[in-house]
């Protein structure tokens, strides 16, 4: 069906016309003479076939029917405007925001991200540091890191690594009373929570493990506070070999026993499904993906 919609630039110094009430401010405002506003005020109202201004004593005064015309469209320039700045925001420069959990950004994205940044010189970081996600990205977000399943409505998921689970602990237990030769030796050490216990309760009857009281051993926020407390020799960690990377590399945790748990979560990169193949978020999707393959086989 033919929609009949009136000339833009009519629609343009209406708006403009009506926000001043002056078709001179309408004028400067659109860079147009007085006499260009006037005449695209009048065939817009030839259009309509109704006046929308009333002249009273050298005043510009709204008509009511002009009146509720221009409460409508304010909206919807409004509208078009923000979304017009939402979409340049998303071009190939300037800024991207990614949000993701301390964790991830402290010991995965901070340390390679500027590998992103020799290789999109235009293209400026913002991370933040968030500790929920709510299944939907904010306004001031391009892309996000979520833990998860990997399943969120409207949102382009891909997964990064393949994670593992496997106790870590300081060096310093190797040399302590109570000797880690075997699994079941796990009762004899303070073990650390993330967050909640059901992670080990649930690693320990994944590899068959009996006897360890899962309900004992202090339980923190992040996954990096875990981590630094098991490096400090406070307890073992059961720990995400991605995460866990950096301190296993620099000696600082050590894994003590072979067996590893394929994580039933992992980390995704999330986008809004409409804007995954453009401009900067499309380049920093292809550069997070091909670093992680690359990575990948290292974990395995």
């Amino acid at each position: 069906m033919h929609r009949r919609l009136p000339p833009l630039n009519a629609l343009k110094s209406f708006e403009a016309a009506a926000r001043h009430l002056s078709f001179t401010k309408a004028a400067d405002e659109l860079f147009v003479t007085q006499a260009a506003v006037s005449h695209q005020i009048k065939a817009l109202e030839d259009f309509l076939s109704m006046k929308l201004f009333l002249r009273r004593n050298r005043t510009l005064l709204l008509t009511e029917e002009g009146q509720a015309y221009f409460l409508e469209l304010k909206d919807i320039f409004k509208n078009l405007q923000d979304a017009t700045e939402r979409l340049l925001a998303k071009g190939s420069k300037g800024a991207i925001t990614v949000a993701m959990p301390p964790s991830f950004a402290s010991q995965w994205l901070v340390p390679r991200i500027h590998k992103f940044s020799l290789a999109h010189p235009d293209i400026d970081v913002r991370i933040k540091a968030v500790d929920f996600d709510e299944g939907f990205l904010e306004d001031d977000v391009d892309v996000a890191i979520y833990y998860g399943k990997g399943r969120w409505a409207g949102l382009q998921a891909d997964q990064l690594h393949r994670e593992f689970l496997t106790p870590l602990c300081s060096p310093m237990l190797f040399q302590g009373p109570k000797p880690l030769s075997s699994l079941s030796d796990l009762r004899h050490h303070v073990l650390l929570h993330d967050l909640s216990r059901t992670a080990w309760k649930n690693w320990l009857k994944h590899v068959g493990v009996v006897g360890v009281n899962v309900n004992q051993g202090p339980v923190f926020s992040h996954s990096m506070l875990v981590l630094q407390a098991a490096a400090l020799g406070q307890g073992i960690a059961l720990g995400n070999t991605v995460l866990a990377r950096p301190e296993i590399e620099a000696g600082r945790l050590v894994m003590p026993f072979e067996e590893r748990v394929e994580s039933r979560d992992a980390f995704y990169l999330v986008c809004e499904e409409s804007q995954a193949e453009l401009g900067k978020i499309a380049a920093f999707r292809d550069w997070i993906l091909a670093l992680v393959e690359a990575e990948q086989e290292d974990l395995l």
